[in-house]
């Protein structure tokens, strides 16, 4: 694994509570994130981030922190990037507040198991 790795790690990390932050920050539930373009657009562009970020991840890395679908991850990105207005805010809105907190976790985990090998 290389540096780099641990890098983009933390800035998923990162995005992942820029999430929570704005869903706490504005009190949204379902019904208050769809009605309003500027939440959706705001976790869309960090979902979008996240799997950008993704991407860049080595093989190595993905192939041995395997608890989370990288691959699904990326292509949710690529939904975002290339094709955001047919996005399902519905699913959005699932991947903000069931998906995100699980990947942050599992990153979380991985820092800590990175931090004690060093």
């Amino acid at each position: 694994m290389q540096n780099r790795d641990v890098v983009i790690i933390k800035k998923i990390v990162k995005y992942s509570n820029e999430i929570y932050e704005t869903i706490i920050f504005y009190e949204l539930n379902y019904n208050k994130f769809i009605k309003n373009h500027v939440m959706k657009n705001a976790i869309g562009m960090c979902v979008l981030q996240i799997g950008e970020l993704a991407v860049k991840l080595t093989d190595e890395f993905k192939s041995k922190y395997n608890k989370m679908p990288w691959r699904e991850i990326i292509s949710m990105r690529n939904r975002a990037a290339h094709d955001y207005e047919e996005m399902n805010m519905e699913t959005l809105w699932k991947i903000a507040v069931t998906d995100v907190p699980e990947l942050k976790n599992y990153c979380i985990e991985i820092l800590e198991e990175i931090e004690e090998l060093n």
